[in-house]
């Protein structure tokens, strides 16, 4: 089986094909599999439904032995896509602890960091999007329902010559 990672692979319903694309994945597109969910709270206030895991932000684990469990991320492995949180460790057989690597589809974003400036700019940049669109739509159907004069004489005939070739074509059929 070859190593190297193909972009030209779409999908499969071998399992195996699904586990070697994401083992063989460079770090560009595995940093993608490293999103959460956020929580209720944080998917109302920035208008996403998950996000990018980063240390410093503060998740809850939803599934596994350390369920219900909340903490900060103290460290995150792109490579193996694997997030080390604070506090979950593993007891080893001379007695030491060492961190538990978790799975990010396990958890929820309770709280970000959002000291990263160029992380910060994305949030707010995808989250403006939609509200943007929200209140343009509205201002758009507020305006056309209270036919605002035109100011401008050019825009004026151009509405006028669109609205005299659809009743060109209505005629015609």
């Amino acid at each position: 089986m070859k190593q190297a990672f193909s972009t030209k692979w779409k999908s499969s319903k071998a399992p195996a094909k699904q586990r070697k694309y994401r083992y063989n994945a460079p770090l560009h597109i595995s940093r993608k599999f490293l999103a959460s969910h956020l929580s209720p709270e944080l998917r109302k206030k920035h208008s996403k439904r998950s996000f990018t895991l980063a240390k410093g932000d503060k998740v809850k684990v939803l599934r596994g032995q350390f369920k219900g469990r909340e903490n900060k991320i103290e460290r995150v492995n792109h490579k193996d896509i694997k997030v080390y949180v604070t506090g979950i460790e593993r007891a080893k057989k001379d007695g030491s602890k060492s961190m538990y690597p978790l799975n990010p589809t396990n958890l929820m974003i309770t709280e970000l960091d959002l000291s990263d400036k160029k992380r910060k700019a994305s949030l707010e940049r995808k989250s403006g999007k939609t509200q943007s669109k929200t209140v343009a739509s509205v201002a758009s159907v507020s305006s056309e329902s209270t036919a605002a004069p035109v100011s401008k004489p050019e825009t004026a005939t151009k509405a006028a010559a669109t609205t005299a070739s659809a009743e060109k074509l209505n005629k015609g059929n």
